[in-house]
């Protein structure tokens, strides 16, 4: 089996705003070629919104029409009865910069307010239904054991890449050694 002796992440630190990049091999159906965002990242664990896993189901809520017309996402598999978004309003008060213009969450009223005036769209914002989450030193150790690859890249490109797209374009626009890991084959057997 080919293996990766280490050498993916130079600053194996998460912080927030950084991208998780699945390693190729990773057996976890939840994570598999999955672009994690990540929101927070603390000694005593990390959070963080799959960006390119579509939600198969729309959400039908008359408090929440807007959601019946922009796609959902599953951020993770931890409590799937939540609700997150991420955003470029600058504006939207109570929201979390992660870097770039990118925020997390925020007042629910104004976004509602946004969508009546027709300025939501998957270009500036994307919800979320659960979120991917770590205990204390749990990915950390995920990430000794390279089963991540950590991107600091603009995150105004997450808005701007299909989600199908996204895993593999963000691995080759980091440099020759990641473009191996961006080709590789989900099952090498069919190759």
């Amino acid at each position: 089996m080919f293996t990766f002796n280490g050498y993916l992440n130079e600053n194996p630190e998460v912080q927030k705003g950084d991208i998780l990049l699945a390693e190729p091999f990773l057996a976890d159906p939840n994570f598999e070629r999955s672009v994690v965002l990540m929101c927070e990242s603390q000694e005593n664990g990390a959070f963080g919104l799959v960006f390119n896993r579509p939600a198969k189901v729309r959400i039908e809520d008359n408090d929440n029409i807007f959601l019946e017309e922009n796609p959902l996402y599953v951020g993770g598999p931890v409590e799937q009865n939540t609700l997150h978004f991420i955003h470029t309003f600058d504006f939207l008060e109570n929201s979390i910069e992660l870097k770039d213009g990118v925020y997390w969450s925020g007042n629910y009223e104004q976004l509602k307010a946004l969508h009546a005036q027709g300025k939501i769209h998957d270009g500036n914002c994307r919800f979320f239904v659960g979120y991917s989450g770590w205990g204390n030193e749990q990915l950390k150790n995920e990430i000794d054991q390279n089963s991540w690859v950590i991107a600091r890249t603009n995150l105004q490109k997450l808005f701007t890449i299909e989600p199908e797209k996204l895993w593999k374009d963000i691995l080759k626009s980091m440099g020759q050694k990641y473009e191996v890991l961006s080709n590789y084959p989900k099952d090498p057997r069919l190759n």
